[in-house]
């Protein structure tokens, strides 16, 4: 790795079409990555990307001119000073507010970078160039501010809105409310039905612990090898398994701590305050993630909740 005060002129004219290239390149995996599911957003991406090539084109220009046609190939990897970037194309699906996020920092990074190569250069031509590209960056914002205003309007602006909601319930909130209702419903059963035939706070509890922590494992599994998310639009499939599993057995370890208290009784009754509280947790987020009704909501949980439970007593209780 070189350090930039030791790059020639040569070698920062070949760094700056690099990067330009990367930048646009960039740019062009946002528009990809964006179109579908916020078209408006991806065409000012694409504007972006269309800044970048001039802006290459006019260093590849200088660049013949003073040195020929070899360009060697420095990439930023092999320069000291810049900020590593996570690939693109491995952050899927592309976050909204992520990728705005990322594409200020390509454009305060790359004004840095031309302000620096700038005050070095001898060459007069080269130093107009970069002082010139530099000016550009700095109101390449204000231009992407512009464009965003320009094609941003309030009804695309509520509507992506609507798309990232959409997105993220499709994502993130259905697998988890998934994996939070088997965990908190389907381990009822075998906890209380452990607790009723035992009368014993430690063996209902590594009952439910071990309900809970299986039925994590196998929920994550079956959600992360239903689809790859390609056609479905649910994301990463690793990503809903993680969110599934994990939801899955917090659900059922949720009832399942208070029979750490020794006394069976005070145990009993702290396990059905929880069970209450997460049957009234899972109908909310029904109702405000998945527009459910919320009287429809509370019975469609409450009824199967109450028929696993009284499933558990009567069985433990036989």
């Amino acid at each position: 790795m070189k350090s930039f005060d030791n790059l020639s002129e040569r070698e920062v004219l070949a760094l700056a079409i690099s990067l330009e290239e990367e930048d646009e390149r960039v740019y062009a995996d946002f528009v990809d990555g964006l179109r579908d599911s916020f078209p408006a957003s991806a065409s000012v991406f694409d504007a972006m990307r269309k800044d970048e090539s001039g802006h290459r084109q006019r260093l590849l220009s200088l660049y013949r001119e003073k040195f020929g046609d070899h360009i060697p190939l420095i990439r930023r990897q092999d320069v000291r000073g810049f900020v590593q970037r996570k690939p693109v194309w491995l952050v899927k699906p592309l976050g909204l507010d992520a990728v705005r996020k990322q594409a200020s920092a390509i454009e305060v990074e790359t004004r840095r970078f031309y302000e620096k190569a700038a005050s070095r250069a001898q060459d007069a031509s080269i130093r107009q160039l970069l002082d010139d590209l530099a000016q550009q960056e700095r109101i390449h914002e204000d231009h992407a501010q512009q464009l965003t205003e320009e094609k941003l309007s309030p009804e695309v602006r509520k509507d992506e809105e609507h798309a990232k909601r959409r997105l993220f319930v499709l994502q993130i909130v259905q697998p988890g409310l998934a994996g939070l209702m088997d965990g908190s419903v389907s381990t009822l059963a075998p906890v209380f039905a452990a607790a009723f035939a035992t009368h014993n706070s430690w063996t209902a509890f590594a009952v439910g612990l071990a309900a809970s922590l299986g039925a994590g494992i196998s929920m994550g599994f079956a959600e992360a090898l239903s689809d790859d998310g390609s056609l479905t639009g649910r994301g990463h499939p690793w990503i809903r398994g993680v969110v599934c599993g994990l939801m899955t057995a917090l659900g059922g370890v949720g009832h399942t701590l208070p029979f750490l208290i020794s006394r069976f009784q005070v145990a009993f009754i702290a396990a059905a305050i929880v069970v209450v509280a997460e049957l009234g947790l899972i109908s909310w987020i029904r109702h405000h993630y998945m527009e459910t009704p919320p009287l429809s909501a509370a019975l469609q949980v409450g009824l199967g909740g109450i028929l696993v439970f009284l499933t558990g007593v009567l069985i433990g209780g036989a």
